[in-house]
């Protein structure tokens, strides 16, 4: 290298030219940020989550191990198995019948989260793309209906679901369609709600172009709004389904023994085996894990729908 060569020359051809304060702090604006955001300090942060997980752990855990043990350990207190073993999985479907309950749960809690989420988003779009005396009076009633206990509706429930079978000459009580009037009577002032959010944050633009081009009301809601709107759709969907699936209360006084859904069955599977000599522990974690499982695998189906779902109409 020659002598006549500038410094800045000479730094540029080694690789070596430093750059300003000002441009190296521009690097990495999303690392700062994240900095800045951050609500814990990252070691206190690592910690409590650490600790959160070891909370949730520890019993998730110890049902497996139970689930895989046999009734006598678990009875004595075992935490880890002797012996691993699945006998209890094919044991459960010999002492209760959690096929039957399986099948009624995953009808009812199935036909609740469709037709709450088809109500639901035809309400909303209603409610919000159009205006009528009474529309406030109804979304101020939605949030209303969410506040009130579902055990002080159990006796009003009861009673109307029974005077109509007295004075109507219908069955209600002790029926699948009965427990699905109760469970839709609760899901669909919460669809109705999380569609009437998700759709205030889509662009009216998309629906004038359509009516624009000769689409009526009931075009723009099937052509333009229910394709855009999967994400509060799985939503409302999921939670519906949920609340069929794991509600006691109702369905252990609306349905008969051919009628009862999977929680209802594990209750009484329960409060069956306590009183025995030896409680069958083992066949419970088993039967608890095989009723958790549908509802793991539609979390992890829907998961990417529910994120965006239950942010939707947060930011304006």
């Amino acid at each position: 290298m020659s002598d006549t060569t500038t410094a800045p020359e000479r730094e540029t051809l080694l690789g070596r030219t430093e750059v300003p304060a000002a441009q190296r702090s521009k690097r990495r604006p999303g690392r700062q940020s994240a900095e800045v955001n951050r609500l814990l300090p990252k070691p206190l942060l690592v910690t409590v989550i650490a600790g959160l997980c070891t909370v949730i752990a520890i019993p998730l855990l110890y049902v497996v191990f139970a689930s895989m043990n046999s009734d006598v350990e678990v009875a004595r207190g075992a935490y880890f198995p002797t012996e691993f073993t699945l006998g209890n999985y094919a044991k459960i479907w010999k002492t209760l019948p959690l096929g039957l309950g399986l099948t009624n749960s995953i009808l009812t809690a199935g036909a609740v989260a469709v037709v709450a989420s088809l109500l639901g988003i035809i309400t909303a779009y209603v409610l919000v793309r159009f205006e009528f005396r009474g529309r406030l009076g109804i979304l101020r009633g939605l949030i209303g209906l969410q506040s009130l206990p579902g055990t002080l509706l159990l006796l009003p429930v009861f009673v109307v679901f029974a005077s109509a079978g007295n004075y109507l000459g219908i069955t209600v009580i002790g029926t699948s369609w009965g427990l699905f009037l109760a469970y839709l009577t609760f899901a669909l002032p919460f669809a109705i709600w999380v569609m009437v959010t998700y759709l205030r944050g889509l662009p009216k633009e998309l629906e004038e172009a359509a009516r624009i081009d000769g689409a009526s009301s009931v075009g723009v809601l099937f052509r333009i709004i229910f394709p855009l709107s999967w994400p509060g759709l799985v939503v409302s969907g999921v939670f519906s389904f949920l609340l069929g699936w794991n509600d006691v209360l109702f369905a252990s006084v609306l349905t008969r023994p051919n009628t009862q859904t999977v929680a209802v069955v594990l209750q009484v599977f329960g409060s069956s085996s306590e009183g025995g000599a030896l409680p069958l522990y083992g066949q419970m974690m088993a039967a608890s894990l095989v009723c958790a499982a549908p509802v793991v695998i539609l979390y992890l189906i829907f998961q990417r729908f529910l994120v965006g779902g239950l942010t939707a109409g947060s930011v304006k």
